[in-house]
């Protein structure tokens, strides 16, 4: 029998939703709002200290406004897990990622004029998923960045070329399968720019509301009415 995850919220299908959507709005604040990363998060620190040694105030103000909204959005997404009760039909990492959608789906309504708006909600809804969702069949992955993904599936490569244990090989396909539905979701916002401009997010925010009607399958009950 094939194995699956037992909870949704760390299943293949939802990661690569997730992935995908990750990879969107990096495209979208970087291509649309001016050249501010929405998950790397690295990348806006560096150019935050570039203009402050440059003194340049306004970009400094441009890079950290959406460091702080990320910061924002971990919190928001454990206030939610701190506040959900484990036996209401809503999971809090469902809440979580409809919080996510709602807040895309306004970006797509704010002008270009207000980027330093779009990029800090955007960067909210990122620190929310990167916060809720962390692992993937058990293995610790993130869906709104590469780098880590990057390590993991290089080091999961080697050990397999070293063991020619098959799990190294499976769980570094994963790692990797997880980076190519970032880069899909990347090409697919690009796509979606040159057609809807600023609404663009609004197809980001589609992909999350899917994620929240996918985690309404009970991967537990599933799994013993296949075992019966």
């Amino acid at each position: 029998m094939k194995k699956i995850a037992k909870q949704m919220s760390e299943s293949i299908e939802l990661g690569i939703v997730l992935a995908a959507s990750g990879g969107f709005m990096d495209a979208y604040s970087y291509i649309m709002r001016d050249h501010v990363f929405a998950n790397a998060q690295t990348g806006n620190m560096l150019l935050l200290g570039v203009s402050i040694s440059e003194r340049n105030w306004p970009e400094v103000v441009r890079y950290l406004f959406p460091v702080l909204a990320f910061a924002a959005g971990i919190m928001l997404a454990d206030l939610v897990r701190f506040r959900m009760d484990e036996k209401r039909r809503l999971h809090w990492r469902q809440i979580s990622v409809l919080l996510e959608a709602i807040v895309l789906a306004g970006v797509c309504f704010i002008p270009v004029s207000l980027n330093l708006l779009a990029n800090s909600l955007t960067s909210l809804a990122c620190g929310i998923q990167v916060e809720s969702f962390r692992k993937i069949h058990g293995n610790g992955i993130a869906t709104t960045m590469c780098i880590g993904n990057l390590r993991s599936g290089t080091q999961n490569l080697c050990d397999y070329i070293h063991t020619k244990e098959k799990k190294c090989l499976s769980k570094s396909i994963l790692y990797y399968g997880v980076i190519l539905c970032f880069i899909i979701g990347a090409v697919l916002g690009n796509v979606c720019i040159f057609y809807m401009k600023e609404k663009a997010i609004l197809v980001c925010a589609f992909f999350l509301l899917a994620a929240f009607i996918m985690m309404f399958i009970d991967r537990e009950k599933e799994e013993h009415e296949s075992r019966s």
